[in-house]
């Protein structure tokens, strides 16, 4: 199995000047194969939209995207019924109970009522949802209705998981658990994590790809992307008082008050730009700051 994106690009008329066309995503050419693979990229670097056209939701301008080497066009509602996707904001009714809500969605998807029962309360359970299954949706804390719009894009067992910021609204518990689930779940499937919270997948991603302005920087293992990196990354102590001065001279990546009166700094910059610092092994954070200093 493997979805793969040629040459797609997406333009859109610029809102302001209708003569003008605006470029969302341009040649992005991605080969996904089962595993778990991370999209990241700041807000607004055309995450959202290439994940719509993934989905079928979306017609690229240009370039395709085929499953098995067949245009995902010519594959219709077979193609569909193999995703799964959760996006940033999913709707529903606001008088829907969790369970109304899945079951409606069981009906979309064609499960039968004996299907869709059985799913609904594995989903249930996995997600700690069983406790709120009559309550309606809308009264749900942001980290529950995120937990129910997960529910919802396994109920179809997917073979290919479309997830556009998943852990938004979960607490850190809720999210290790979550993460555990989809290294899991993705042995013989594609997972595809939209996010710009790095920790999401740093540990889990077979493979990541960096997205900006629309365009794809790099791919590749969280090792590969963080090997780049190394003799970039240091620590130092310095007072507080010089704090100012170096964050123009250095990229900041952590600070910490300890004890002592002194301030523990993490930076990326070179050695010699702090007297004292010790270089300090680089993770995936390191490199996305170093990509996005302004995110």
């Amino acid at each position: 199995m493997e979805i793969t994106l040629e040459n797609v690009s997406k333009h859109f008329k610029d809102k302001q000047n209708k003569n003008q066309t605006k470029k969302a995503v341009e040649n992005v050419n991605l080969h996904f194969t089962p595993g778990v693979w991370g999209l990241l990229g700041a807000n607004g670097s055309g995450k959202t939209t290439l994940m719509r056209m993934i989905c079928g939701i979306m017609t690229p301008t240009s370039g395709r995207i085929c499953y098995d080497g067949v245009d995902i066009r010519q594959l219709g509602d077979c193609y569909r019924e193999i995703i799964g996707y959760l996006p940033q904001e999913f709707g529903f009714y606001p008088e829907f109970t969790v369970q109304q809500y899945l079951e409606y969605i069981s009906a979309l998807k064609g499960l039968t009522d004996r299907q869709a029962k059985d799913k609904i309360d594995e989903l249930l359970s996995l997600l700690s949802l069983e406790d709120v299954r009559k309550k309606k949706i809308i009264k749900l804390s942001g980290g529950m209705k995120r937990r129910v719009g997960i529910g919802q894009a396994l109920l179809n067992d997917p073979q290919f998981l479309v997830l556009d910021e998943p852990t938004s609204g979960l607490d850190p518990g809720e999210r290790v658990r979550f993460r555990n689930l989809l290294s899991e779940f993705a042995k013989d499937r594609i997972v595809l994590i939209s996010t710009h919270i790095v920790s999401d997948v740093e540990y889990i991603a077979t493979q990541n790809a960096i997205m900006k302005n629309g365009s794809i920087l790099q791919t590749g293992t969280t090792q590969e992307l963080v090997a780049q990196m190394h003799g970039k990354v240091f620590q130092a102590a310095i007072c507080p008082q010089e704090l100012s001065r170096l964050e123009s001279r250095v990229q900041v990546v952590n600070l910490r008050n300890e004890e002592d009166g002194t301030v523990c700094l993490r930076y990326m910059g070179r050695q010699e730009d702090i007297p004292g610092a010790e270089p300090q092994p680089p993770c995936l954070e390191d490199l996305y700051l170093h990509l996005f200093p302004k995110a």
